[in-house]
């Protein structure tokens, strides 16, 4: 599960490991000084993979607006004002991500 988000995590802060038959850990935050600020544990890795979704499309959408009238946008109102080519690159990324990381329940557009 991980590894899907691995390119992304690498831009950010933040550190997500498989702890194995215990669930995931995601940690946030990183200094110098007091190393981790913040942890999070997951034991279900849909909602794991949820959260990591979560992360990278508000990343994603700030990139998007970020110095925009658009970053007054909720996300919904955000995706649906994006052409219909790129709303479907988004939809296929997530498709991807959850390719990687063996939940093959998602499906495709």
């Amino acid at each position: 599960m991980a590894d899907a988000y691995a390119e992304f995590y690498e831009l950010e802060d933040i550190f997500v490991a498989d702890a194995g038959k215990y669930g995931f850990i995601k940690l946030l935050y990183y200094t110098d000084i007091n190393g981790f600020e913040n942890m999070q544990t997951y034991t279900e890795s849909k909602i794991f993979f949820d959260d990591l979704w979560d992360d990278w499309i508000e990343y994603q959408f700030y990139e998007i607006a970020s110095g925009t009238l658009a970053a007054e946008l909720s996300y919904d109102e955000l995706f649906n004002s994006l052409p219909k080519i790129i709303q479907k690159e988004i939809k296929d990324k997530r498709f991807y991500f959850a390719e990687m990381a063996g939940l093959n329940n998602e499906e495709k557009d």
